[in-house]
């Protein structure tokens, strides 16, 4: 007669005796709180984008992924992180399909991976340092990570971190952080909580809940427009892959809807070359600039993807071209350089659709003193309507970290101006083919880097730093 496993003797020993039928105390509580943390992450998260007055729910999206790292062991930790991050992940970026076909499911994993180093990461830390000492490092890991998978490899994507979750809420405090310094006091604030018991817990989290909300809902202060700041009437035209017969009757219809602009732009690739000498002739006729993307061919057969500047004289004055090209697209090569154009308004940064998302190309134009961005976009209308809705979530969170305004014409929508405070002035729509977007831009003073670049590279080295030491000092078995 066959024995009977020892673990269903076990079983039946427990059902005999009345105890628990649970094999691992310890292991079913690290499940049952794994499940909660996990939970309020994934809620958290989402509903946080969902609407600008519930952005604060970022705050408790930074605790699930606190409570998730509390405990357990790291590998099971980036288990759980990877699980984590596609539920975060591939419901909003979904149009990778469209675009990417199956290639989609590799990219969110690539992303979702991220989110399992920093819960393996912060496991480890929990693990050899004591839960005390290692939880005011947790925020640093954060901080590096996501600034890691945003800016610093070649499939960096900086979409979906905490900051773009404030970009409908102007003058928030959180983003004069910077869009990365929103995430860090979301997790220094999540650990603070997190160290709390009882009493003390709950009402810290009531009071950052209470404060949150009132910052959310409390009527705006703009931030007053720079004295000495110059005046640029501007329009654009949302056009998706024109000729330049359509580019020409749209210019016509900017004499009779917008006649006060001074620069008028068009969307990246809205020709297969240089500018048209149509163009150009209607530049020196109307006495105007106009600013569209085009092809700048080099000698053999390959390109750069650019941005060119016609003044009233019909001459390109300047051209800029694409500094990070789509992973996986025929987009160019890389411009080999960055500059401004010194126009009679000030110096305007101008960069290119992707361009504006990397934090470390539109710093280099404002360190070099950028007044403005311009940016020419290419939003094709089959990569979906959310698409174009997320794409849209940066340009206001770049306008108030730097403080500078921001003209971003897309070629299907959503075409934007941004005041130098974040404020959305005049906005296009989806597909809103052929609508005319129009304002004025204030050039004030030059725009600032905020604090958290320098602390984001200080993470990144730092989280590096104790990677080596954990994997050199290995913890002894016991």
């Amino acid at each position: 007669m066959r024995e009977t496993p020892v673990k269903a003797v076990d079983f039946i020993n427990q059902m005999e005796s009345g105890k628990p039928m649970v094999a691992n105390p310890s292991k079913w509580r690290e499940h049952t709180c794994g499940w909660f943390w996990g939970c309020i992450a994934i809620i958290c998260f989402h509903t946080a984008y969902l609407s600008p007055k519930l952005s604060f729910l970022m705050i408790g999206y930074a605790m699930g992924l606190v409570g998730l790292a509390g405990s357990g062991t790291p590998v099971n930790g980036f288990r759980i992180g990877v699980l984590l991050g596609l539920s975060l992940y591939a419901p909003h970026l979904t149009f990778f399909w469209r675009i990417f076909g199956a290639l989609a499911i590799a990219l969110w994993l690539v992303l979702a991976t991220w989110i399992g180093f920093f819960i393996c990461l912060s496991r480890t830390a929990f693990q050899r340092w004591g839960r005390g000492r290692a939880i005011w490092v947790v925020p640093i890991f954060w901080l590096g990570m996501e600034y890691a998978r945003s800016e610093l490899y070649y499939l960096r994507f900086s979409w979906l971190n905490m900051g773009y979750a404030f970009a409908e809420k102007p003058h928030s405090f959180w983003l004069r952080l910077g869009v990365y310094g929103t995430g860090f006091m979301a997790m220094v604030l999540a650990c603070g909580l997190t160290t709390l018991k009882g009493k003390r817990r709950f009402w810290a989290i009531l009071g950052v809940i209470l404060l949150a909300v009132a910052e959310s809902v409390l009527p705006n202060h703009p931030i007053p427009i720079a004295s000495g700041s110059n005046a640029l009437p501007i329009a654009g035209v949302q056009l998706e892959f024109p000729g330049p017969t359509e580019v020409l009757i749209a210019l016509r219809r900017v004499d009779r809807e917008a006649p006060e602009a001074k620069v008028v732009v068009f969307s990246e690739y809205a020709f297969d070359g240089p500018i048209p000498d149509a163009v150009r002739r209607w530049c020196k006729k109307s006495g105007r600039y106009v600013i569209a993307g085009g092809k700048n061919r080099l000698p053999d057969s390959s390109y750069y993807n650019t941005a060119f500047v016609v003044d009233p004289k019909g001459e390109v004055v300047f051209q800029q071209a694409k500094s990070v090209p789509i992973q996986f697209f025929d987009d160019g090569l890389p411009a080999p350089n960055q500059e401004l154009w010194d126009s009679p308004w000030g110096k305007i940064g101008i960069c290119i659709c992707y361009d504006l998302s990397y934090t470390r190309i539109t710093d280099g134009l404002v360190r070099r003193g950028a007044q403005a961005l311009i940016v020419p976009t290419s939003d094709v209308m089959e990569w979906g309507v959310y698409q174009h809705q997320l794409h849209a979530h940066v340009a206001p969170v770049r306008a108030s970290e730097y403080g500078i305004p921001i003209f971003r014409l897309a070629s299907s929508g959503v075409s934007q101006l941004i005041a130098a405070d974040g404020v959305p002035l005049a906005q296009g729509s989806i597909p809103g083919e052929g609508e005319i977007i129009k304002g004025i831009m204030q050039l004030g003073s030059p725009g600032k880097v905020p604090f958290d670049r320098i602390l984001s590279v200080a993470s990144v080295t730092i989280s590096l730093g104790c990677l080596v030491i954990f994997l050199l000092r290995r913890k002894p078995s016991s």
